[in-house]
């Protein structure tokens, strides 16, 4: 094979990958907006929100990236609860069957048409005693109980204490994660680099 045969076919291998990633068009998965904390299981016969509550964003924090948060330790829920009815709500009780015993702070104030952040300044809904051990990229389903709307059945994710959730602080009970190997100064001059 010649040299110039070579080098088209080096080009048609190499482009292969980017002119089969353009066939796939702007809705190609890569192409999704990704936000692990959207709580989509209130999308109910394909309309947002149930019974007047919307939550366009719930999760549980978990450990730091590469820990766990222990069998027995807690886990804060962090809910942006929108009440569109009509009248004033109240979150009074939050249940995580199978994964511990909730407490609420306090009932949660649910104004008509506000957004409500029931994590700050500080989370007011925290999971104690959970039952097993939490990695983060699980979902666990919460019962979350209003005043007027009823039982508003939730699945949200546990997302790891990284990027930017790395400001929020550690759950109580949480194991740290093993620190990270740094390269010395020494060992990098003994290796020659």
């Amino acid at each position: 094979m010649t040299s110039r045969r070579w080098i088209i076919a080096a080009a048609a291998f190499l482009a292969a990958p980017v002119l089969a990633g353009c066939a796939a068009g702007f809705d190609a998965n890569t192409n999704q907006p990704y936000a692990p904390n959207e709580a989509a299981a209130l999308i109910q016969d394909g309309s947002y929100g149930t019974r007047g509550i919307k939550i366009p964003q719930a999760f549980v924090l978990g450990p730091d990236s590469g820990a766990k948060l222990a069998q027995g330790g807690s886990a804060p829920v962090y809910l942006h609860v929108v009440n569109t009815n009509g009248a004033a709500d109240q979150l009074v009780g939050v249940v995580a069957a199978g994964l511990g015993n909730v407490k609420l702070a306090a009932p949660i104030a649910l104004p008509s048409n506000q957004g409500v952040n029931t994590g700050k300044p500080t989370p007011q809904i925290m999971i104690e005693g959970l039952t097993k051990p939490l990695s983060g990229g699980e979902s666990v389903k919460l019962d979350l109980q209003f005043a007027n709307a009823g039982v508003v059945p939730v699945t949200v994710p546990v997302i790891t204490r990284s990027r930017e959730y790395m400001a929020y602080p550690m759950a109580p009970g949480a194991t740290p994660a093993p620190p990270k190997p740094t390269p010395s100064a020494t060992t990098a001059a003994e290796s020659g680099h």
